[in-house]
């Protein structure tokens, strides 16, 4: 499968690492440039691109940035993006840590992945937002192992879901279907499923007892 990845950061890389290893062509980019990916380039395979040119021809694009930084991606960022394009986003709203204050998140209600989708004007499925980075080198089990870690994965487009949980799947991981886009604020920061590291029976549980009300940790 072809594979764009937006964000070489710990998630960015270590993807890029596991999906090249799983042999699936993947592109890489950052806002710094390809000259800067040259050594994530030589170890893994993965092709180093300029931002605009990360999604063309891909089947599933990653965006793996910090959420500030959605706005300045490229006009068309999706522009020659495969048919049924698969979008995942794996960012996190931290307005006092690192993002600032975001008036349609904390007024509107909105979602940060329905916010993302906006910017982007496409449909994402969230994942891997409260996942370890080193997880995803460490804790890949095979299918039916009692110390498989389960995802959560929340998404409105059912074929892109469906393919991004085969995906994952595939990286070594259980997924638990969070819903919509509009009921990924279970997920978000400081939630009970957000960082939690079991399967999917707790995963299920961490993501019922959510509450809606977002933390004041986590607004701006």
């Amino acid at each position: 499968m072809k594979i764009g990845i937006i964000g070489a950061g710990n998630i960015g890389g270590n993807l890029t690492r596991r999906l090249t290893a799983l042999g699936h062509d993947v592109s890489v980019a950052n806002s710094r440039g390809p000259l800067t990916l040259k050594e994530l380039a030589e170890e893994t395979g993965a092709t180093p691109v300029v931002v605009e040119e990360a999604a063309r021809g891909a089947e599933v694009v990653v965006i793996t940035i910090p959420v500030k930084a959605v706005p300045s991606l490229p006009p068309g960022i999706l522009d020659g993006a495969a048919d049924g394009v698969a979008v995942i986003d794996t960012n996190n709203y931290y307005p006092q840590q690192r993002d600032g204050r975001i008036a349609e998140i904390e007024d509107e209600g909105l979602t940060e992945s329905r916010w993302t989708e906006r910017r982007i004007g496409h449909p994402v499925i969230k994942a891997f937002n409260g996942t370890y980075a080193q997880d995803i080198l460490d804790r890949p089990r095979a299918a039916g192992d009692p110390e498989r870690l389960a995802l959560p994965v929340a998404g409105d487009d059912e074929a892109a879901k469906a393919k991004v949980r085969v995906l994952i799947d595939e990286l070594g991981f259980d997924t638990v279907d969070a819903g919509g886009i509009d009921d990924s604020w279970r997920q978000q920061p400081d939630t009970p499923v957000y960082g939690l590291q079991a399967g999917t029976d707790a995963v299920t549980k961490a993501l019922a007892e959510a509450n809606p009300d977002r933390p004041a940790a986590f607004r701006g």
